[in-house]
């Protein structure tokens, strides 16, 4: 299936019509991939499911699958996909996905969307996972990044680009000295855009052959690339 690139009015018209069921949401660094997760959460009232938040969690709370990984993390090595698929089948027995739920770092290995998809092939009621990536220019994306700048104070972030302070390298709300963060820096964002491709190409290439994977343009405002994947999970789901 080609990708999908359309978007309708945002409000009321980007409701969708049906449930929206798993979404696996892609997106590379700086692509706004957090805060879109957010607007589709409040947007379709599903879940949001981050690994990373279940790994911590499990971990704080200190449940049998918790105290296995931070034995694991603590000798210095990865959560091996087998433990972190059996914390995901344990959110996903949650009433509050029974409509659907955005998936967020998970499945991030082709070996981990393979067992997402027999899982849900297993239950009648489940709707299969559609993946949406959402793209940006690299450009675009290396002057997000690169011009962000943060108020240590206040919080407040900018971009030197496209959301300077009135006077530069000081916060508008405290005058605070502006800070760039250590992982800011072309050479970092780089090395994250490789991982990120080397990482993300099995599973985008997976749900592409499947017909269940669109991309959207992420270089527009916030409302509008959210009624972009609306659009495109229903067309995924007609398909």
């Amino acid at each position: 299936m080609s990708s999908i690139a359309t978007s309708i009015k945002p409000g009321r018209d980007a409701e969708i019509k049906t449930a929206p069921g798993p979404i696996l949401l892609l997106g590379a660094p700086g692509v706004g991939k957090g805060t879109q997760a957010k607007e589709l959460v409040k947007l379709w009232d599903i879940p949001q499911i981050s690994t990373g938040d279940l790994l911590r969690a499990n971990v704080t709370q200190g449940t049998p699958l918790g105290k296995v990984a931070n034995e694991i993390m603590a000798r210095g090595e990865l959560v091996p996909d087998s433990l972190v698929n059996e914390m995901v089948a344990l959110r996903l027995r949650e009433p509050d996905t029974v409509r659907g739920y955005i998936l967020d770092g998970f499945p991030r290995t082709l070996g981990q969307a393979r067992w997402l998809d027999a899982r849900l092939a297993a239950q009648p009621e489940s709707l299969p996972v559609v993946a949406v990536s959402i793209q940006v220019n690299y450009n675009q994306l290396l002057r997000r990044i690169t011009g962000r700048r943060i108020c240590p104070v206040s919080e407040t972030i900018y971009n030197v680009y496209v959301n300077p302070p009135r006077l530069e390298g000081f916060c508008d709300l405290d005058g605070a000295a502006l800070i760039q963060r250590a992982d800011d820096t072309e050479e970092v964002f780089k090395e994250r855009m490789r991982a990120y491709e080397a990482l993300t190409a099995p599973v985008v290439e997976h749900y592409r052959t499947l017909g269940r994977f669109a991309e959207v343009d992420g270089d527009r405002p916030i409302a509008v690339i959210a009624s972009g994947i609306v659009a495109a999970v229903e067309q995924l789901r007609k398909g």
